[in-house]
């Protein structure tokens, strides 16, 4: 199957507010990062694939399927993890994810078995006995995605998976969704607003934005063309620094650090070639360059770019 999710032209409206505008993409297996600014309907697309949106137009396809005409058959081939908490109260863990096994359809024994299984695989073995109110933020993030695993889907929606949790337990969450997609041959969309998340754990993106596809493809595809990026911070006035780059055809984003990307595009001229320039145009602005090295280019330049083309 080339496509494990296709959108074909779909619009989803709520009220006078246009959610998603004719949206045509396709997912292909393995892991999908889907970003976008709040907003941009990202949460909107995930709940039209699962079939709780129906669209005002356009027809929607998992596993080749029609969301319309076939929702429990695909349901029964998805976990959803949901940004919110949806546990029980007064229940143990295991209990809420053998629960959760059963509703998707498993037998007591075997949603039992499974929610055991799945609770150690996401490092809840320990505390499996404890109500799930006791829990943590990020005890609670791993539960969401033990109920999204407990009858061993084919494709998994991750909405916000690290959201809330310490740095640790960050990472241990996206080896997790990496393990997942790349060694249990799950298929995984993971919608986030954290870009090393995504650029960590998925091979493709999709952007959207304002309720259009903004950009799709790999990220390594995505962060062409040739051409070499650089921090750059600068004294004076950068506005009109910025404003020459943009100019000189130089793209230039801030960052949360006071520090300019800046993304030299074509081919390197020469060594030091381009860090010459940028500080020519710097002189040309009269600012004073401060702070100037190569970097390399990531999944936020890619962000940038393709909502700045919007």
């Amino acid at each position: 199957m080339d496509a494990v999710v296709e959108l074909d032209r779909v619009t989803v409206t709520y009220g006078g507010h246009v959610a998603l505008r004719g949206v045509s993409s396709q997912f292909p297996p393995g892991a999908v990062g889907l970003l976008g600014p709040n907003g941009a309907g990202k949460s909107t697309m995930i709940k039209s694939l699962l079939g709780f949106i129906k669209p005002t137009d356009g027809r929607l396809r998992v596993f080749g399927l029609d969301v319309a005409a076939s929702p429990l058959e695909i349901r029964a081939r998805i976990g959803y993890m949901p940004e919110n908490d949806g546990h029980v109260p007064g229940m143990s863990a295991v209990s809420f994810v053998a629960y959760c096994g059963e509703l998707c359809g498993l037998p007591v024994d075997d949603a039992t078995r499974r929610a055991h299984e799945v609770l150690h695989y996401v490092g809840l073995g320990e505390a499996r006995y404890r109500h799930v109110e006791t829990y943590s933020t990020g005890m609670r993030q791993r539960i969401k995605l033990a109920q999204a695993l407990v009858h061993d889907p084919d494709l998994l929606f991750l909405d916000e998976p690290t959201n809330g949790m310490d740095p640790r337990g960050r990472d241990e969450m996206l080896d997790l969704v990496r393990d997942l997609a790349r060694h249990k041959g799950v298929n995984v969309i993971v919608s986030s607003h954290l870009l090393p998340d995504v650029e960590y754990t998925c091979d493709h993106v999709i952007v959207l934005d304002k309720g259009r596809i903004a950009a799709a493809g790999t990220i390594d595809e995505l962060k062409g063309p040739p051409g070499r990026v650089f921090e750059v911070r600068v004294k004076g006035d950068v506005a009109a620094f910025v404003a020459r780059l943009t100019a000189a055809a130089i793209e230039c984003h801030d960052t949360d650090d006071d520090v300019l990307r800046v993304f030299v595009p074509g081919d390197p001229p020469g060594p030091g070639a381009e860090q010459q320039r940028i500080c020519r145009i710097a002189r040309e602005a009269g600012v004073q360059v401060r702070h100037l090295r190569p970097s390399l280019p990531t999944l936020e330049d890619v962000f940038a770019r393709a909502i700045g083309e919007r």
